[in-house]
């Protein structure tokens, strides 16, 4: 990594990037298990589990509305942040308790509800206190260690499944830890900006300050839309590799690799967003959601279902902090809560979308159909920014 960039990167963001580590370390101890669980010991469908992670993750990015809005009315960021984690570390009984797809169904809807809520504040918190010449690099290294605990956690639980024989419930409690370390943390180890002397606080979705959403941070809406849709839940990748008969225990290992690539890839894409064309980075990271589709459609076999996976986890990074970066340089400062709330209430509904119908796809012509016309997508997306990038017109940088 580039020491001296790391070093100008304020202390508060390294913070938040430990708070997200500690509670994906949490949440991917069930959620890299939760798809067996569901399917095994409580017996649902695979389209019923595609749409459980819909349900739940849209939830998690429509609350983004409500709860990114808030922090730009109340100009306090923090408190909800605190809020929104503290509600995910306490649903991780739940599932340890769970005698039913419905109690698990409920879980997940808090827990994702408690993402929500901490969603946008915490994204405007990291805008609001990296310098802009190195924001992408900021949003990237919180990427960086978010992705480290999503490693983290599916290795904790396959070790966990292995001591306990695949005691999927004394995993879940375990899991409770680490949550509420990720919301002590908080609490002691972030500071916000200070307010703006003089500042007169308005409501942020009266239609003159929507109106300062400009066509540009409409564009990078659209286009995390068509991201989410041409890239389904993680879930399905767990199930691909039980498909190709990957001992249940080491399942997890699934998530692993692809989190430990992310995390590898965030920080570097995040600096070099600072610096290339967005719209470069985009179509590159298109293309390797592309073949990471195209390996996991052809090949059955834990080799190519690991290359995969793989390269889903490059993808990932390449782009999502990009387009977390994009957000940030195209909303108004006084609206960054607002402006992240929005892209991910669209993001919300194309996940919702996207997971329902690769889990038909997966039910009615298996597992490769799904991934072929994933890549399918991906390769509409792409020609379409193609076409933009011809046109001469730059986004974002």
């Amino acid at each position: 990594m580039d020491t001296p960039t790391l070093k100008r990167i304020p202390r508060g963001i390294w913070a938040l990037g430990l708070v997200s580590m500690f509670m994906d370390i949490s949440s991917e101890m069930i959620h890299s298990l939760l798809p067996l669980f569901l399917v095994g010991p409580l017996g649902a469908s695979t389209f019923l589990v595609g749409v459980l992670e819909g349900l739940a993750e849209s939830t998690a990015l429509v609350v983004k509305v409500f709860s990114g809005t808030l922090s730009d009315y109340l100009e306090k960021r923090k408190i909800l942040a605190v809020f929104g984690y503290a509600l995910s570390a306490l649903t991780k009984p739940l599932f340890a308790v769970a005698p039913s797809v419905g109690l698990v169904f409920t879980a997940r809807m808090l827990d994702r509800v408690g993402k929500g809520v901490r969603g946008a504040p915490r994204d405007a918190l990291v805008a609001d206190l990296a310098p802009p010449e190195i924001r992408g690099a900021a949003f990237g290294l919180r990427q960086a260690l978010d992705t480290v605990g999503a490693l983290l956690g599916p290795l904790l639980a396959v070790g966990l499944m292995l001591l306990w024989a695949d005691n999927f419930r004394a995993v879940f409690w375990v899991a409770l830890i680490p949550g509420l370390l990720a919301v002590l943390l908080l609490l002691f180890g972030v500071e916000e900006s200070p307010q703006k002397e003089g500042a007169r606080r308005t409501n942020p979705i009266r239609r003159e300050n929507l109106a300062r959403l400009t066509g540009a941070y409409w564009w990078v809406v659209g286009i995390g839309a068509v991201f989410t849709l041409a890239r389904f839940s993680e879930a399905f990748l767990v199930l691909r590799a039980k498909e190709g008969g990957v001992p249940i225990a080491f399942v997890p290992l699934v998530m692993v690799g692809m989190n430990l690539v992310y995390s590898g890839a965030a920080y570097p894409f995040g600096k070099l967003s600072d610096r290339i064309s967005h719209l470069t980075l985009l179509s590159l990271g298109l293309l390797v959601l592309i073949a990471a589709d195209l390996v996991l459609a052809a090949g059955g076999h834990w080799s190519s279902i690991a290359v995969g996976v793989s390269l889903w986890g490059l993808h990932m990074g390449m782009t999502q902090g990009l387009l977390a970066a994009m957000v940030a340089h195209a909303a108004p400062e006084d609206l960054r809560g607002t402006a992240f709330g929005f892209f991910n209430l669209v993001s919300g509904i194309a996940m919702l979308i996207a997971s329902a119908v690769a889990g038909m796809l997966w039910d009615r012509f298996g597992a490769p159909f799904t991934f072929y016309a994933g890549a399918g997508f991906a390769a509409l997306t792409l020609t379409a920014l193609l076409l933009k990038k011809s046109l001469g017109t730059r986004v974002g940088g």
